[in-house]
């Protein structure tokens, strides 16, 4: 009896070892060279991270030699664009939750870090929209466009280029296991002249109910 006792009393420790108090959780703080978590129902940091990256690097490599269109010269008499960034469209499968908020911020600091760029206050734009209210989506209409350049006017904040930033997904699926493709497209509309620079980053992620998926599918 002692000896079954004893068994079940290691059992019950080892459950409470591996599972924990219900109701308890646990958190580490990241190093800088610790790797990102990769989500395994969704797109996570692992996604957006290089998306923004890769497609703002384009976007910018691109703007040195096809934007023409001037708004003011600084001193060192380099030509500087003033942009009016209206947001994140997400057309994807996905719900992006507060990475919305993440990926807006990081799309407007790398690009507000160019010499060739000034990008308009967040606050400022977000307020002209709301009084005028527009819409990302019919900011392609210039009488939409005039409204809010004549709001932001006011405030001593004008703009030649609205910058707009769309994600997209694609769904392959094979049995249990699924690849889904995700796209970050920046598109950068000269309010003068019409024309768009468009430049878009791409990233493959596959998804799986056991590491055998995976194996399965992309020798992993």
């Amino acid at each position: 009896m002692n000896k079954l006792h004893s068994l079940a009393a290691a059992a019950l420790l080892v459950v409470l070892l591996f599972s924990g108090c219900r109701g308890r959780q646990h958190a580490h703080v990241l190093a800088k060279t610790d790797q990102d978590m990769v989500g395994s129902h969704e797109a996570g940091a692992e996604t957006w991270k290089p998306l923004i990256d890769e497609s703002v690097a384009r976007m910018l490599g691109r703007a040195c030699t096809d934007v023409r269109t001037v708004s003011f010269t600084e001193s060192n008499g380099q030509p500087v664009r003033n942009v009016c960034f209206v947001g994140v469209e997400n057309r994807s499968i996905e719900q992006i939750g507060d990475f919305r908020e993440q990926i807006y911020e990081h799309i407007d600091a790398l690009i507000g870090e160019s010499d060739q760029f000034r990008m308009i206050s967040r606050r400022y734009v977000e307020a002209a929209m709301a009084e005028c209210r527009c819409r990302p989506d019919v900011l392609v209409l210039p009488e939409k466009q005039r409204q809010l350049q004549a709001v932001l006017e006011r405030t001593d904040q004008p703009f030649d280029y609205l910058l707009f930033a769309q994600i997209t997904s694609g769904t392959t699926t094979s049995n249990k296991s699924y690849q889904r493709d995700y796209v970050l497209t920046l598109e950068l509309l000269d309010i003068h002249s019409g024309e768009s620079l468009k430049e878009r980053a791409t990233l493959r992620k596959g998804y799986h109910k056991s590491k055998l998926g995976a194996l399965r599918h992309y020798g992993k």
